[in-house]
This record gives C-alpha cells, structure tokens and sequence, in this order.
C-alpha cells in the first residue's frame, strides 16, 4: 500500500493540474491570437487593395473557366493556347459589350444634370409640399449675423489641374489592375494545375493531400457552377427589363438591360440602383408621373419574380446562402474594396461554405453560412 501511494502521489498533481487547465493554452489566449490574426488579415486586404483585388478577380475567373480548360484539354489543346484562346474569348466579349452599352450610358450621364431643371419644372405639383417644409425650415434658421449686416461671399477657387491629375491617376490604376487581372488570369489557367501540384506536394500526409484535392476539386465546380448559373439569370433578366422598357418606350432599353443584368451581380443594393435610373429616366422621358414611373413598376416586378421564384428554383438548396449574412459580406466587402468589393462578396461566401463544409473542424460555420 505504501508503495502505490508513494507512486500515485507524484501522479496527483499533474492531474489536478490538467484538470485546471494546466499546459493548455485557456481559450482567452486562443481568442485573443484569432482576433489578432483577422485584424491583420484585415489590414492587409484593405491597404493592399490594388494586389488583393485583382488576384481575387483573376481566381474567381480561373475557378469559372476551369471547365472549358478542361474541355479544351481533352482535344489535346496545349494549355497556354487555351488559356490564351478563353481569356482573348473573354476580353473581346466583355470588351464588346462594355463599348456598345457604355457608349448611350456616358451620353445619358452628360445629358441628365441639364434635364433636372426640366424634372422639376414638370412636376412642381408634386415638389411643392417639400419646396413648402424647405422653405419654412430656411426661415426659421438664422440667415445672417445679429447686427444686420450681411455676409461677405466667399470666393471659390476651382482647381481643374488637381482634379484632372486625380482623374488621370484613377484611370491609370483602374487600367492597371485590368492589365493584372488579365495576366495573372492566363498565368493561373495555363499554370494552375502546376502550383496545384506543388501545393499538394507541400502537404505533410497523404490524408492531407486527398482532402485538399477535394477542397480545390470542388472549389471549381462550385464556384464554376454557381457564376454559370447566376450569369444565365442575370443576363436573361437584363434581356426581359429591355423588352418590357422597349414595349413601355422608354429609349435606350437595350442600355438599360445590360445595366440591370450588371447590377443584378451585385444583391440589394444593385436593383435598388438600377430601378432609380430607370426611375429618373422615365421621369425624364414621359409628361406624366404615372407613366413615368410605370417602366420602374416593371423593373419591380421583374426582380421580384426573378429573386423569389427563379434564382432559388435554379440555384437550389446547395446554393442557398443566408440572407443576413449576404448582407452583411456585402457591406463589408463594398467597405474593403468598393464596388468590386460587392461584386466578390457572395462567390467569397460561396467559396468559404465550401471550405467549412469540407473541413472536419468548421461545420458550424459552413451551417451558418447556409440559408
């Protein structure tokens, strides 16, 4: 007896100790290096937006046209013809379409401040009352100092050589991180398999190396699948807004298809943007408000039928994602990376449900991102 507890004496401590959590790390610490890591990643992707962006595009692309790589791959295509074959594809088509509707879309942006005055004049009835609070509103406000004398103006200075230097800057970056995107694209299409290789060569066990082939199999599938699918939506949306504009005789109706098939990418807040140019449009266009309004009624009702009844009917349940959370990636991506930033938002989400529901540790998390 006295040799058993002689032996099992040294052993009570370190059990006691475990059991206090001892030789752990306590989960504060685990939270607190978590924080910290996001926080970074955070900063990372925010200032070093103008690589971040454009490496994001350029893999979204690669996971979309992995397909057709391997299709062409099947006919004994070399990879670097067909890779400059899909994203020479691409260009010109997205090219193409850009200058055919972009074209009426910057004539009508030049011609709408000069038609606002026509607007107002058009529907005073209906900007009175509002013209009515304003005014009060400026009467009841102080107008000037207490001593009766009135306010000398102000001059204002316009800069135009700051501001053509701005705009000359921005659309340098913005031609820029086109040039990347497109580069690195061709690069990932006609490389990708190769640093898939070394990646998995990289991984430590054989258990590892078959659960990341997986993760990037299905990857591509998914997310290839997921923009085929929204693509076919929005461009067929975007064809039946311009022929209900057309029959409404809204002009431009085929601009505006291709402006609401664009802004359909983007959730909430790109239908809500295009129904208020259509909105100012047909305010423009028409003499009364009921026709003028009458081509955003069916822009509605279009999204309506297209968000509730088509997109979960094609995509289905695989694709279901939760609202909330869309909504808020959506604010926070636009906050990041701005429109781009929206545009990235949901394929991200897609791409991460993918991830969690593939790794043993994050089912919760791949559960929560679904709808």
């Amino acid at each position: 007896m006295m040799r058993i507890s002689k032996l099992s004496s040294p052993t009570r401590p370190a059990i006691e100790g475990r059991r206090n959590g001892e030789g752990m790390k306590p989960p504060i610490a685990q939270l607190a290096r978590v924080a910290v890591l996001l926080l970074g990643a955070v900063a990372i992707a925010y200032f070093a937006r103008s690589v971040v962006v454009p490496v994001l595009l350029a893999w979204i692309g690669s996971m979309v046209l992995a397909l057709p790589m391997r299709w062409l791959g099947q006919w004994h295509m070399p990879k670097y013809v067909g890779a400059l074959l899909l994203v020479g594809l691409l260009v010109v088509t997205v090219g193409y379409g850009a200058y055919q509707l972009g074209r009426p879309a910057v004539e009508w942006a030049k011609s709408a401040p000069d038609k606002l005055p026509v607007l107002r004049e058009k529907f005073r009835r209906v900007f009175e009352p509002a013209a009515g609070l304003i005014g009060a509103a400026s009467k009841v406000a102080p107008a000037g100092p207490s001593d009766g004398t009135s306010p000398k103006p102000q001059s204002v200075e316009i800069k135009d050589n700051r501001m053509a230097g701005s705009l000359f800057t921005w659309t340098g970056s913005v031609l820029g991180g086109i040039a990347e995107t497109i580069v690195l694209l061709f690069l990932l299409l006609a490389c990708g398999d190769q640093l898939m290789e070394k990646f998995l060569e990289a991984t430590r066990t054989v258990r590892d190396m078959k659960q990341a082939t997986e993760i990037i199999r299905e990857l591509q599938q998914s997310i290839s699948r997921y923009m085929l699918l929204v693509g076919l939506v929005n461009v067929s949306f975007g064809v039946l807004v311009g022929l209900s504009l057309h029959f409404l005789g809204l002009p431009n109706a085929a601009m505006w298809g291709g402006v609401a098939a664009g802004l359909n990418f983007i959730p909430y807040f790109g239908p809500i943007v295009g129904m208020i140019a259509v909105a100012m449009a047909g305010l423009l266009t028409f003499d009364t408000l009921g026709r003028g309004l009458l081509p955003t009624g069916a822009y509605l009702l279009l999204h309506l039928l297209e968000a509730d009844l088509v997109t979960p009917f094609v995509l289905g349940p695989r694709y279901a994602l939760n609202p909330a959370v869309i909504f808020v990636s959506l604010m926070f991506c636009a906050w990041l990376w701005g429109a781009l930033g929206a545009l990235l938002a949901v394929p991200l989400l897609v791409a991460a449900k993918v991830v969690c529901d593939h790794i043993a540790a994050l089912p919760s998390l791949g559960n929560f991102l679904s709808g």
